[in-house]
């Protein structure tokens, strides 16, 4: 079979809206740019991509414990942790069209293979000038100066705006885990080391967001912060930049669309010691899939030092009080199903016949197992049996009651579903159903007294 592997960005959002997957957001009005509804399969996805996570992360290590904070939180957070002053980006608007683009995006698609991240604003004008760089919208090369643009939402609380009442929508989860440090603390009996988790949305204003859900104004982060002792053996950046690089396999990525970028000093955020991107090869090119970042211990400094508050922890060991270091493992959740989407869809030709195929792997397949029949009046009754019979187990099964068989295997290639459970006339006679599957189109007899026992044992899943 001959697999066509890599598809457009377009032929990937037409195959995800056609499906139900993912929807533009508010489009009976015309759309709002760069938001995105979640039909039913895109919403299982999603779960089932969390629910992995939280396995990977929370449930199966005996280090880490879970919360949920909130999205509004006192100014006080973001001032004492430097997202006020540093979390910014350069900013220039076309003078003829009035257009808006980030300074260094904009250079950078012009010059693909230059770096100039963490360039000053005076060395982009410059550079913006020099090279007579033109609007992408209307072609003319006449830009404003360029300036810091705050990436955060700002919103404001009660009736009346004031500069004493603005909050901000968080733009990461992770300040949150922070200033709730001591009572999970206390209120689990932790000493170092241990790691808080969290999945949650974020918010933020960005300049340019697009290429589909890859940058989106609001997004899911699942993250991690790793509290450790200064005198640890243990080196925990290479631990959980390994842990995170085994999470991304389980999910069926491949490690060929994978590779690290280790981020040089100079181009560090401004909490982070050390930061290595898992990237991957999108359609769009090689970008950021997941973030471990060595966070030192800034956050919890600026924090005590703001609130006059200590956030020290006692270490296993030695028993004694010492100031946590920390390690984030993060990974955006809407990133991570359109990376899973782009390393499954396929194309093969099968017998001069070219076919659709999501080859998900079985633990993210938005259902095991579809029950159809070769004619809904006569076997229909049947076919509902069958289903009743699995509906209870720990397969996720959907009754499927189309005119055609073959529009039932097309439709459940196309969306991952692993099994097509068919039942046909001679399924009155012998008791047996017809169980195809996905990957190589193999169909099989099945006793239906036996089928839910054939499945697991596909599946591997235990009794």
């Amino acid at each position: 079979m001959q697999a066509k592997t890599v598809f457009s960005m377009k032929e990937i959002i037409n195959h995800l809206k056609e499906f139900g997957f993912v929807f533009q957001g508010s489009e009976i009005y015309g759309g709002l740019a760069n938001t995105w509804d979640y039909g039913h399969l895109g919403v299982i996805l999603k779960h089932k991509i969390k629910l992995l996570w939280w396995n990977h992360f929370i449930k199966n290590n005996q280090f880490n414990i879970a919360l949920d904070s909130s999205i509004l939180l006192n100014s006080k957070v973001w001032q004492a942790s430097g997202h006020l002053d540093n979390f910014n980006d350069p900013l220039v608007d076309c003078k003829n069209c009035k257009f808006r683009f980030r300074a260094d995006t904009l250079i950078q698609h012009y010059f693909p293979d230059l770096d100039c991240d963490g360039w000053s604003n005076e060395k982009l004008d410059q550079f913006i000038v020099e090279k007579k760089i033109k609007c992408l919208n209307c072609q003319h090369s006449d830009f404003t100066k360029v300036k810091q643009f705050r990436l955060m939402f700002e919103t404001y609380q009660g009736s009346v705006e004031n500069q004493g009442n603005k909050l901000y929508l968080r733009p990461e989860t992770a300040q949150g885990i922070f200033i709730n440090f001591n009572n999970m603390k206390k209120f689990y009996n932790k000493k170092l080391p241990f790691g808080i988790g969290q999945i949650g949305k974020s918010f933020r204003n960005e300049i340019t967001p697009g290429n589909f859900i890859f940058r989106t104004y609001e997004f899911e982060q699942m993250e991690l912060e790793f509290f450790y002792s200064p005198t640890d053996s243990i080196n925990w950046f290479n631990y959980w930049l390994k842990s995170m690089q085994d999470f991304i396999k389980k999910l069926g990525i491949s490690e060929h669309n994978c590779q690290l970028h280790q981020h040089d000093k100079d181009k560090l955020s401004h909490y982070s010691l050390a930061t290595t991107d898992i990237l991957y090869k999108f359609p769009f090119g090689w970008k950021e899939l997941s973030g471990i970042a060595n966070r030192g211990n800034y956050d919890l400094m600026q924090h005590a030092k703001a609130s006059k508050v200590n956030f020290l922890a006692q270490d296993s060991t030695t028993n004694k009080l010492v100031n946590p270091l920390v390690i984030e493992p993060s990974i955006g959740v809407e990133r991570l199903f359109f990376a899973i989407i782009c390393d499954s869809l396929i194309q093969e030709k099968v017998k001069d016949k070219s076919r659709t195929v999501l080859k998900l792997n079985s633990f993210l397949s938005p259902y095991h197992v579809a029950i159809a029949s070769l004619n809904k009046k006569k076997l229909g009754s049947k076919a509902q049996a069958v289903f009743a019979l699995l509906q209870p187990t720990l397969l996720d099964v959907i009754f499927d009651q189309k005119s055609e068989i073959g529009k039932v295997y097309n439709y459940h290639d196309q969306i991952g579903t692993l099994y097509c459970v068919t039942v046909d006339y001679q399924t009155l006679e012998d008791e047996a159903v017809t169980v195809r599957n996905r990957d190589d189109m193999g169909q099989v007899r099945v006793k239906i007294t036996e089928l839910k026992k054939y499945l697991y044992q596909k599946l591997n899943i235990s009794c």
